[in-house]
């Protein structure tokens, strides 16, 4: 999966944690850069990266480009986590806790 390789990355991981956190208000690269101390063109390599893999999504506003977390995709990616967490057995939400994963 293109998203797990994505997030694998310490700098993607925090981009996305950080975009999680703003919610569908979403933040422009600037307020990005800003918060995660990260140079423009890092921070521009990563956020496509990041688009590719389908977990972040980019909207103009006028001259500003907005960045939100696409919690559809992201869902996505934990139900596969959630089924798929032990060894590869499916297991249920439910065995969570019995799973034993660590």
């Amino acid at each position: 999966m293109r998203a797990l390789a994505a997030l694998a990355q310490s700098l993607r991981l925090r981009v996305f944690r950080l975009l999680v956190v703003a919610g569908q208000e979403g933040l422009t690269p600037g307020a990005i850069a800003e918060e995660l101390e990260v140079p423009a063109a890092t921070l521009s390599f990563h956020l496509k990266d990041l688009m590719n893999s389908g977990l972040v999504t980019q909207e103009r506003d006028g001259r500003h480009l907005i960045y939100r977390a696409s919690f559809g995709h992201m869902n996505q990616l934990l139900g596969y986590l959630t089924s798929n967490c032990c060894q590869g057995e499916p297991r249920s939400v439910e065995a969570d806790a019995s799973c034993g994963c660590s």
